[in-house]
């Protein structure tokens, strides 16, 4: 049995809240979990303590013994840190400017350059 410590969804419609469960990895989001290892409640202040509860006893226990949690679960256990942060994978070219705006934007540095240097 794969277990996956992840989100599962609550709260109203667009007032989203969340537990943080420890599941089976065949089980459905909002289904069937083992244990609940926390909360977190996006609609709170960055800062707010309730925002992100955890417990930690009970999830050094389920990471030793081999669960594996989602990737925004394991953000938040790195910066709680319970384990070490995962690498970000590369960013694509796809949100970089185009050809000829990279051509604009040199031209527009080296003349910004040229001006400056008068």
């Amino acid at each position: 049995m794969s277990l996956k410590i992840r989100l599962s969804r609550g709260g109203a419609k667009k007032r989203p809240f969340y537990k943080i469960v420890l599941a089976d990895s065949r089980s459905p989001r909002d289904g069937k979990f083992i244990e609940k290892l926390g909360t977190y409640n996006p609609m709170l202040p960055s800062d707010h303590a309730e925002r992100l509860v955890l417990k930690e006893e009970r999830i050094k226990h389920w990471l030793s013994v081999g669960a594996q949690p989602t990737d925004r679960v394991a953000k938040f256990f790195s910066d709680a840190g319970y384990m070490a942060a995962r690498p970000r994978s590369e960013q694509t070219k796809k949100p970089q400017p185009k050809a000829k705006a990279q051509e604009r934007l040199k031209e527009q540095q080296k003349a910004a350059a040229a001006a400056a240097g008068e």
